[in-house]
């Protein structure tokens, strides 16, 4: 089939809507004007049907396997007579070169900054996230085995493994960013692959301020209770900002205290000078050899930190993240999944009792209380948006239940739409900690906390 025919075709099917669930789903602008993204997927089969896949193995030296695909892909250019620039042809043998030997179809997506996040579903198209929105690409992987070897290049560059004895796995790139794999027999309509890409420049304040996440008045409020030493819990759903918030909010910690950060997979980018990153790891082939994030926490209480950073609490390490807490180790952050800062406080709760401990549950609740000083909560918004929503303090206890407070809380019926509009407006009441900042050396302006502001 020749260039030109194939573009029609190409068109013609991208012309047509596409439905999930009962909804339409918008597709990647980029991929709809790729006039050469078809060419490449019959040039692609092409290749695999004379090269066949077993050419593809880690057997040959990849110097050696990247001069065959070139070769035999400049014949099936030549031979095909589609009337190509040099430069097109050239554009062609890299990007499916790429495609093959390096990750696949999503290489593309890895090396687009507006993109980020990448889902692949089998062989489908490849979904991607762009501004918050999902969007569906015209690629995808040719079969099922390009899509196992490309999960399977990445994992065995950590040292992992993935196959039906061990069919999930969590991975980063060489760049940190975090990928989530799950083949066959529990992934029933095949392989499928996450990549939740990580930032080459992480985001600063000033950044989230010009995306509308928060406001300069809430961004310094927040460098404040960083630098007061401050215990402060960021909560939200999947996707909302957490860790990008953390990263940020870290970054108000005076460059003279250590630091140490705890993560599953590292994410967190710090530029202070005194800074001990530490990371979990899983079990190996024979099922041992497991260092949980608990066990780092532990840890990391013998290593003399000014600080502890814990990039999710997510099981019976919340214990020891509230007794580091409450011993002396103040100013820590991390984050936790939650719907609401009340649940959050549930979730919390949960996770101590996990731990195996003996105490009631008003002694976990006290715990609680004493330890955590502030909740950050995150929303993602209906145009795909991040948005601080909620920041309420932990003023205490009232009998049996954790009294909380809101600072400020996003004002949703001033919101249009679309999700863009709104603000998060002061409540009026001033935190119980502004004595222990004042202590610190810092002062909250009264005005900050005024109703009848804005933020």
């Amino acid at each position: 089939m020749k260039l030109s025919d194939r573009v029609r075709q190409v068109k013609a099917e991208q012309a047509r809507p596409t439905v999930l669930s009962g909804r339409r789903v918008q597709r990647d602008e980029d991929s709809i004007h790729d006039p050469l993204a078809g060419y490449r997927q019959h040039v692609q089969e092409v290749l695999y049907e004379r090269l066949g896949p077993d050419a593809f193995s880690y057997d040959q030296a990849e110097h050696a396997l990247r001069r065959a695909v070139s070769d035999e892909l400049h014949r099936i250019i030549s031979e095909d007579g589609s009337p190509l620039s040099t430069e097109e042809r050239e554009t062609v043998v890299v990007q499916i070169s790429e495609d093959i030997l390096g990750l696949g179809p999503v290489q593309r997506y890895l090396d687009d900054a507006a993109v980020t996040e990448v889902m692949v579903n089998g062989l489908s198209p490849i979904f991607v996230e762009r501004q918050g929105k999902l969007f569906e690409t015209t690629s995808r992987f040719l079969d099922e085995g390009h899509l196992l070897r490309v999960i399977d290049r990445i994992v065995s560059l950590v040292g992992r493994r993935i196959d039906e004895a061990s069919p999930m796995v969590d991975a980063r790139l060489g760049d940190g960013s975090r990928v989530n794999a799950i083949v066959p027999p529990l992934a029933v309509d095949g392989p499928a692959l996450t990549i939740r890409k990580f930032s080459r420049d992480p985001y600063q304040i000033d950044d989230l301020i010009r995306f509308g996440t928060l406001s300069a008045e809430i961004g310094e409020f927040l460098r404040v209770c960083v630098e007061g030493r401050l215990n402060i819990l960021i909560t939200g759903g999947t996707g909302t900002g957490k860790t990008t918030l953390l990263n940020v909010l870290s970054g108000f910690i005076p460059d003279d205290q250590r630091i140490v950060t705890i993560e599953d997979a590292v994410e967190l980018q710090l530029h202070q000078r005194h800074v001990v990153r530490l990371e979990s790891r899983p079990a190996n082939i024979e099922g041992k050899g497991t260092v949980s994030i608990r066990d780092l926490v532990r840890n990391s209480l013998r290593m003399r930190p000014d600080r502890i950073v814990v990039g999710e609490v997510r099981g019976p390490e919340a214990l020891d993240m509230l007794q580091a807490m409450n011993t002396g180790h103040e100013g820590s952050l991390s984050t936790l999944h939650s719907n609401t800062p009340r649940d959050a406080l549930s979730r919390l709760e949960t996770m101590v009792l996990m731990g195996g401990v003996e105490f009631p549950v008003s002694a976990v609740r006290d715990y609680i209380a004493a330890a955590i000083s502030l909740i950050v909560h995150l929303t993602r918004m209906r145009d795909g948006s991040r948005r601080i929503s909620q920041i309420t303090e932990v003023a205490g206890m009232e009998g049996a239940t954790i009294t909380l407070q809101d600072l400020f809380k996003l004002d949703y019926s001033r919101l249009d739409e679309a999700g863009s509009r709104g603000a998060v407006m002061p409540t009026g009441l001033r935190p119980h900690f502004s004595e222990h900042l004042e202590d610190q050396g810092f002062e909250l302006p009264p005005e900050l906390f005024e109703p009848s502001r804005r933020s």
